[in-house]
């Protein structure tokens, strides 16, 4: 699992460390692993040109250190000053190092290979300063490698914000554990590749994130046993289509099929295509009340306005709620239900259940999502960008899917994953873990289609078998 702190938890962290260190450790332990970062990313350290961007606070003097160590191994390096003073510690290792100031920072960046960002780090707020913006452009522009320090100058560390310019990095080496920042867009496009650099920080309590990898969701996938039937192993009603949207039941169907589901009983008006496509789904005209057995309902995707999400969430299972069904839905219809209840809103959706604009929605990730779940009492799966988990218990970490791509932004694709997330659902897990597994199954297997060409909705779903396999080996 990977996690992430709000900055709040790593300072205190590092001031429990720092009082049991020598004065200067902890900086000199990151500036290390900052350095041998740095010329991991190198031809080769010998010879090579590094500048530094250097603000006024423990973020500049990491990067000086660490250029110091770099210029001990033959760098040619060069600080470039942008706060009201510099780390004093670290400018004198820089210029003891062999290490400069420049006095034309545009120079200097002309000729990089590669370039420091240390300009704020995780105590930044509201974007680059006005006198940092045209180094920041220039250090971008230049064609050197740009390394952010801890975090991207100008993006904040806690939600992901990025609320004025900020540094572009290639790659960030962020030290003692994540930031939400360097794993939430916006801020995540400005991270680049990320490296975390132990610095021996004990952490306490519970992450503000979290990131499922692959063996975690080995873990939670259900496995069928020698004693399974269609019943143990979960039956997932799925209420979706409409006379227009028929392709909308056959996607979400055929996502339920593909997650496992022992049977999957389809509610709607497409049945007819669904059985065209997939003869083992069991059909029924309606209502869901009166469909069967089931563990789960998925219901809304293509759904129109044909009616059903008041019956549905009359039942007493779990219930995953998408698309048209989040129209209109009352948070007191989902906080009252016995059972569980899963949201899975793109950012307009999220928008118009919140009565905010798309935009604040699309900047504040975090926010939006966190501020459904206690709003409705329910799981929320905020699509998009990235693809956040908040769970309605607040006191737990949202989880974040890192397998997310750009080519699931195809029609059709959510409701391949809102019935993967059903089928698992009504396997028995948690309503946090069945969206958090099929977030990233749904994007293992776009990453798998899309290998060679670009892909539909249809090519996710006929791919979940082969995201499966990588997972469980």
């Amino acid at each position: 699992m990977r996690t992430a702190y709000r900055v709040e938890t790593v300072r205190a962290a590092e001031a429990e460390l720092m009082a049991r260190l020598p004065e200067g450790a902890l900086m000199q332990r990151a500036a290390a692993g900052l350095a041998a970062a740095c010329a991991g990313l190198l031809r080769r350290v010998y010879g090579a040109r590094v500048v530094l961007l250097v603000g006024s606070g423990d973020n500049g003097g990491d990067a000086l250190y660490a250029g110091a160590r770099l210029a001990r191994r033959g760098a040619g390096v060069t600080a470039v000053l942008l706060g009201s003073r510099a780390h004093e510690g670290g400018l004198a290792a820089l210029r003891g190092a062999g290490g400069r100031v420049a006095h034309d920072p545009y120079a200097a960046l002309e000729r990089a290979d590669l370039v420091m960002d240390g300009i704020t780090g995780i105590g930044g707020r509201g974007g680059l300063r006005p006198d940092a913006v045209p180094v920041a452009r220039a250090a971008r522009d230049c064609g050197a490698v740009v390394v952010a320090v801890d975090l991207p100058s100008g993006v904040d560390a806690d939600t992901g914000e990025v609320a004025g310019e900020a540094v572009r990095a290639d790659a960030t080496v962020t030290f003692g554990a994540y930031k939400p920042g360097l794993l939430i867009d916006p801020a995540r496009a400005y991270a680049g590749a990320v490296r975390l650099v132990d610095i021996g920080l004990s952490l306490p309590g519970a992450p503000e994130l979290e990131a499922l990898q692959h063996a975690d969701v080995a873990r939670l996938l259900p496995v069928p046993a020698g004693e399974s039937d269609k019943y143990r192993r979960g039956v997932v009603g799925v209420v979706a289509g409409s006379a227009r949207y028929p392709g909308a039941a056959v996607l979400a169907v055929s996502g339920a099929l593909r997650g496992g589901a022992g049977a999957v009983r389809y509610v709607g008006p497409a049945g007819d295509a669904v059985l065209a496509r997939y003869p083992e789904t069991l059909v029924h005209t309606g209502p869901p009340a009166k469909a069967g057995r089931v563990q789960a309902w998925v219901i809304g995707p293509g759904l129109g306005d044909t009616p059903g999400v008041e019956d549905v969430l009359a039942s007493d299972v779990p219930v995953l709620v998408d698309a048209d069904g989040l129209r209109h839905l009352e948070p007191g219809a989902v906080r009252s239900r016995p059972a569980p209840t899963v949201l899975t809103p793109h950012a307009g959706e999220a928008a118009a259940l919140l009565g905010v604009a798309r935009e604040q929605v699309e900047a504040g990730r975090l926010e939006a999502v966190r501020e459904l779940a206690a709003r409705y009492g329910a799981t929320v799966l905020l699509k998009g960008s990235t693809t956040l988990i908040a769970p309605a218990d607040a006191a737990r970490p949202v989880r974040v899917n890192p397998t997310g791509t750009a080519w699931l932004a195809t029609a059709g694709s959510g409701d391949v994953l809102s019935g993967l997330a059903g089928s698992l659902l009504a396997a028995g897990l948690a309503p946090g873990d069945a969206a958090s597994v099929a977030a990233y199954l749904h994007g293992l297997a776009a990453r798998r289609a899309a290998r060679s060409a670009p892909i539909a909705a249809h090519d996710v779903a006929d791919a979940l078998p082969g995201a499966w396999r990588d997972v469980v080996g």
